[in-house]
């Protein structure tokens, strides 16, 4: 369990609705890759469709990925950043713009297999509704269904990847929490649909992010992706791994370890107000020390405490190993 990746812009510079032009100078794509390639431990980075990816630069990004050696994780298509996706992309109530979105995709797959990619990462974050009696919440999920096999059916070779979130930019998503995520996936059907887990959406959801992992196991090997940060719960504060939720992040870390998932670890942090480089240098540190810690735990020590289930020797076990200055 050691592909360390990023998305992109994370390295750059953020705004937000305050400060629209963000909080640094802008970095052209030839610096982030540049900025991305001071990280030694990363070996991969994720792209953005219309942010990174375009119709006439994906030689660049080639030749640039080659110049820093780095692997094409995934491409994410930009189904939420644009005004055409105000009211939805698979899910939209215009067939115009139903058909715009599996257009997209389908450009972000074969933009994917030109780079040397297989993995599209979706995040419909447009798809869902703000008020009731808004939206027909059968027909809807129907739509995305029927868009999301479409593109499933494309190219068997590419798997899709759903992302979900609970709210935001929506005050509702469809793809909420992993058990909606997980019976859309198992609605499609193929067998390159999965889904990707952002730890900090698992927690804004009130899920046990490890849980996620086993259901994502237990119901038809369907965690394809990981994204990595932390945040207070309440919202999508896209923080440095590992900095609020310690023992969760450990929780997940084991889980993914004892489900056997071979995926990517990829960074998907928002420094706002730090520099991006070294907030991302400081996550994925923070992604290879968990890895290291779980590997160091003992064969049975874990399973033994499951088996158990007695919190004072759990929370006492989890002292030692965290706190002790023993170890």
């Amino acid at each position: 369990m050691n592909n360390y990746s990023v998305i992109l812009s994370n390295v750059g510079s953020c705004s937000d609705r305050y400060v629209t032009g963000g909080y640094a100078e802008p970095f052209t794509i030839e610096e982030l890759f540049a900025r991305v390639a001071q990280i030694p431990q990363v070996n991969g980075v994720e792209l953005i469709g219309s942010w990174h990816v375009t119709e006439s630069n994906v030689k660049q990004l080639k030749g640039l990925l080659e110049q820093y050696e780095l692997k094409l994780v995934s491409i994410i298509p930009d189904h939420f950043g644009q005004m055409k996706w105000k009211n939805g992309s698979f899910a939209a109530k215009d067939h115009a713009v139903r058909k715009s979105a599996i257009a997209h995709t389908k450009e972000m797959i074969d933009a994917a297999v030109e780079l040397g990619g297989s993995l599209i990462s979706l995040w419909p974050g447009q798809d869902g509704y703000d008020y009731l009696f808004q939206a027909d919440y059968i027909q809807e999920r129907d739509w995305f269904a029927e868009g999301l096999l479409e593109v499933c059916r494309y190219r068997a070779d590419v798997n899709i990847s759903l992302e979900y979130k609970p709210k935001e930019p929506r005050t509702h998503s469809y793809l909420s929490t992993v058990a909606t995520s997980l019976l859309m996936a198992q609605e499609v059907g193929t067998d390159n649909i999965g889904v990707t887990i952002d730890f900090g959406h698992a927690l804004n959801a009130y899920e046990t992010p490890a849980e996620s992992v086993a259901m994502l196991k237990k119901y038809g090997e369907r965690l394809f992706h990981v994204h990595m940060n932390d945040n207070f719960r309440h919202w999508d504060d896209d923080m440095i791994v590992g900095s609020i939720h310690t023992i969760e992040t450990l929780e997940f870390f084991y889980w993914l370890k004892r489900t056997g998932y071979k995926g990517w670890l990829s960074i998907d942090q928002y420094p706002y107000r730090e520099d991006g480089l070294e907030a991302v240098r400081e996550g994925v540190l923070a992604m290879e020390s968990f890895v290291h810690l779980v590997d160091s735990i003992p064969s049975g020590e874990i399973e033994a405490l499951l088996q158990g289930g007695k919190s004072p020797e759990i929370t006492a076990y989890l002292r030692k190993l965290l706190l002790s200055l023993d170890r």
